[in-house]
């Protein structure tokens, strides 16, 4: 192979006269066409690719291994040796284990070339799969394992190990941003490339590299967090979220949780997870493999796209993710097709079964109709009969009626003095058209088949409640689902079995019977089977001795707890918050320095003053700068603490309370304690009169109530023990205050502290925005001029060399590439983009996120 390597290079040095090795690489610079033309019909490549394979550990760590490189470099200047190196299939690949050297210009070298073919059409992919070719050659436990390890590493030379960083840096930003990564479409396949790398840990050493200082290598630095911040976004958009922290596995679990818990795919991650609940996971089992095929499963899916084409070498060969989803397409279609046929089956078996149903009903309507017809023959001889009788009685009222209308007034006859008129004042109508109809009415009844069918099934109720009252009360025992007996045993055993709920026994308690209630059931007692149901539901429970107040007695029982619990936390915010007031130190020297501010501001007017009004605290955010109105008189009372007094600042952590102090009325908390109070002593009467009483055998009224009483009796002193002491504890911290206690409550005065406090942080994260984004300008700035003036030494750097003689037709444009990469100009265009992207979000962004800038201050 050296022979071979040598004859080239003898060729070489007859046909130009080069003496070295370092000679082939200006002459690959310098002569573009012929040499470059020539050097490849004699296979100069395969020399240079088998003696990089071949040579030894001193030759590997000698400047022979840089000038290799670098007619490597060379060749690729020059679009023929470029398209030649690129067609070679394990070119790159062999270039890229040259990083296996300790030589840092050989590295830096080898970065460039394989930075700059990332760019080129078609390279992106190689370089992809040189860096699994050198994981495998150099044994390393994942992709880009060694250029992380040199990124973290010191050489101990400042020139050298900045150089070697803006490379690795420059390949990584051209890995991620180039080929694949650069298209939005395949915005996953970018982040699963910086995935790999912040596993590896690479943010962690990022932020070391801001140690050095290198403006090169910052811009690297800083396109590096852009494009991920920018990136980040874009995933957290798709999920509508501001941030999505992709170290947290609950929180990405819940994400996708919510994205498919509505949807068809919900079952398929639900049974996803079941299948990894049973994998293997034991620490030194050897599973690690498995869960490693489950994991490039699901990047192959993620990534390869809609012609089964992989951006990335594939984890898995002959998995075509495109031809799987069309076969469980088909494969969903066929199971469709099959559960309509299923259901097409199920509602032809229920349609027969309905057509036999209706035939045996026919059978039964037909017998019923035979049996209707021999009724009917029977009953038209009856009526035959009876229409006999009916015919002589419509014959004498004919007779009358036509008497009646044959005599007509005459003048002097008694018929012209008479008003019939007024009999009609007087006369009973509705009897009168009884007694009369009798006959009509009793034809009606049995006029028809079906006048008698209706009248032998109406059922008569018996109602006397009111008929919207009824009503509801019906619908409440239809939710009750028990039976008036169960109810009653329930309400006599206290309802020992939880059959009445607290919301059911709430709307009992409007269903009480009332007096005039008790008094109409009553007289229909004896038709208790007549009743409606709300009817004898009232009636039964009336039976009840003292029904109301047990049902009162019940439903107090059940709900105390549940008060008790709301009101304790009340009383205790009061007691909790009155203390913390009065004994927090801090508070007391904000105040301090708030009264000297106020009296420094007020000097000349007022004069000195020794105290102020609480109230007086929330005016303090009201007051601006007169040369910054973005800055308020609390921003400037911050500073001043962060200067001279820093311990002020942990001033929250001593008012916990405060909040929940300040959501609480006094008076309505003393009215619920109050009521709380009479219901006890309600109890506690009726619990006397049951004991006076001859009690039943279910009846557990007074052992259960007697146990409550003693229980909730001793609860209620602990409450209100405990509101006397807030009352007195409150009372104290408003005179520590100077205020009055009758014009100020709770719910005012600790509001006036919480809701400054609300301010007081706020005001502080403002002053951390302010900051933030004055450094960040300030940063941008210095970055800017420097880059501005790389840029300016480049051109003129560049325009010299082509002064200096380089005039071929294609030459120079691979170094450009990586004089490009190096400089990062090559990303300025991004870099530009994202920079006017951040600035029109910055700008419309709403006020209520108080990151205003401060120009005129100092930090």
């Amino acid at each position: 192979m050296e022979s071979i390597f040598f004859c080239c290079f003898s060729y070489l040095q007859n046909a130009y006269g080069m003496t070295c090795k370092c000679g082939v690489s200006f002459l690959l610079l310098a002569l573009a066409g012929r040499f470059v033309t020539r050097f490849i019909e004699l296979e100069g490549l395969t020399c240079l690719l088998n003696f990089l394979r071949s040579m030894d550990h001193a030759t590997c760590e000698s400047r022979i291994h840089t000038s290799l490189i670098g007619c490597i470099k060379a060749l690729m200047n020059n679009s023929q040796g470029r398209a030649h190196v690129l067609a070679q299939p394990e070119a790159i690949s062999t270039i890229a284990q040259s990083l296996r050297t300790e030589n840092s210009k050989t590295k830096v070298a080898v970065l460039e070339i394989l930075g700059a073919v990332c760019l080129v059409p078609g390279g992106h992919k190689k370089v992809l799969q040189a860096m699994l070719h050198y994981q495998v050659y150099a044994a390393e436990r994942t992709r880009f394992q060694t250029l992380l390890n040199e990124l973290d590493r010191s050489l101990g030379r400042y020139r050298d190990e900045v150089n070697l960083k803006t490379a690795i840096m420059s390949f990584i930003n051209a890995v991620l941003n180039a080929g694949a990564g650069e298209v939005r479409s395949l915005f996953p396949f970018r982040l699963h490339l910086r995935y790999e790398f912040l596993m590896l840990g690479i943010q962690p050493v990022i932020d070391k590299l801001r140690q050095h200082e290198n403006a090169i290598l910052d811009k690297h630095l800083d396109f590096f967090e852009m494009v991920r911040n920018e990136d980040d976004l874009e995933l957290a958009r798709r999920f509508d979220m501001v941030h999505i922290d992709t170290k947290s596995a609950s929180q990405m679990f819940e994400l996708i949780h919510k994205k498919l818990k509505h949807t068809e795919a919900y079952p398929c991650l639900l049974s996803v997870l079941h299948h990894c609940l049973q994998m293997p996971y034991k620490r030194n089992g050897g599973y690690f493999q498995q869960w490693q095929l489950l994991d490039r499963i699901l990047q192959q899916i993620v990534l390869q796209d809609e012609r089964g084409v992989d951006p990335d070498l594939a984890p898995l060969e002959n998995f075509n993710v495109k031809n799987i989803v069309n076969m469980l397409i088909n494969e969903n279609e066929v199971k469709q097709w099959r559960d309509q046929a299923e259901k097409f089956r199920k509602e032809h078996m229920e349609l027969v079964s309905r057509l036999e149903r209706k035939e045996r009903e026919c059978e039964t309507k037909t017998m019923e109709k035979e049996e209707m017809m021999r009724t009917l023959n029977k009953m038209k001889d009856k009526l035959a009969r009876e229409s006999q009788e009916l015919r002589q009685a419509r014959g004498q009222v004919a007779e009358l009626v036509a008497q009646l209308s044959e005599i007509e007034r005459v003048p002097g006859t008694v018929w012209n003095e008479i008003d019939d008129m007024q009999v009609f004042r007087i006369l009973d109508l509705e009897d009168f058209e009884k007694m009369f109809s009798a006959y009509q009415r009793h034809q009606k009844e049995l006029g028809s088949t079906e006048d008698i069918y209706l009248a032998s099934r109406k059922v008569k109720e018996l109602s006397v409640i009111d008929g919207r009252r009824a009503q509801n009360c019906i619908i409440l025992l239809s939710k009750l689902k028990l039976s008036n007996e169960e109810i009653r045993q329930a309400i006599l055993k206290m309802d020992e079995q939880e059959d009445l709920a607290k919301d059911m026994l709430e709307q009992l308690l409007k269903f009480i019977p009332e007096k005039s209630d008790i008094d109409l059931l009553e007289e229909h007692k004896h038709e208790i089977e007549r009743m409606a149901r709300a009817d004898r539901f009232l009636y039964e429970m009336s039976r009840i001795d003292h029904y109301q107040q047990r049902l009162q007695a019940l439903f107090f029982k059940k709900k105390f707890q549940e008060r008790l619990a709301e009101a304790k936390p009340k009383v205790e915010a009061i007691l909790l918050a009155s203390r913390e007031l009065t004994l927090s130190k801090r508070l007391k020297q904000m105040l301090e320095v708030v009264l000297a501010v106020g009296n420094f501001m007020n000097k000349g007017q007022r004069g000195g003053a020794y105290g102020f009004r609480v109230a007086s605290l929330n005016k303090i955010a009201d007051t601006k700068s007169s040369i910054d109105r973005n800055i308020s008189l609390l921003h400037y009372l911050i500073m001043i603490l962060e200067k001279h007094f820093p311990d002020i600042l942990n001033m929250p952590s001593e008012l916990q309370h405060l909040p929940e102090a300040a959501k609480v009325n006094l008076a309505e908390l003393e009215k619920e304690v109050g009521n709380l109070k009479k219901g006890l002593r309600a109890v506690e009467v009726e619990l006397e009169y049951q004991r006076r009483q001859v009690r039943e055998p279910n009846d557990k009224f007074v052992p259960v109530m007697s146990d409550f009483i003693t229980v909730s009796s001793f609860s209620f002193s602990e409450l209100e023990d405990q509101l006397n002491e807030a009352r007195d504890k409150f009372a104290k911290a408003l005179t520590h205050f100077g205020e009055q206690e009758s014009k100020m409550q709770p719910d005012e005065f600790f509001g006036i502290f919480d809701t400054f406090l609300q301010a007081f942080l706020e005001a502080r994260q403002d002053l951390e925005a302010m900051r933030r984004k004055k450094e960040e300008e300030e940063r941008r700035t210095r970055m800017e001029t420097m880059l501005k003036e790389q840029r300016e030494r480049e051109r003129w750097q560049r325009q010299r060399k082509v002064l200096a003689g380089s005039a071929l037709e294609e030459g120079g444009e691979f170094d450009d590439l990586v004089s490009a990469l190096r400089s990062g100009e090559v990303f300025d265009k991004d870099l530009s983009k994202l920079k006017r992207s951040r600035k029109r979000s910055g700008s419309q962004a709403p006020e209520a996120t108080r990151e205003r800038a401060i120009n005129r201050l100092n930090y």
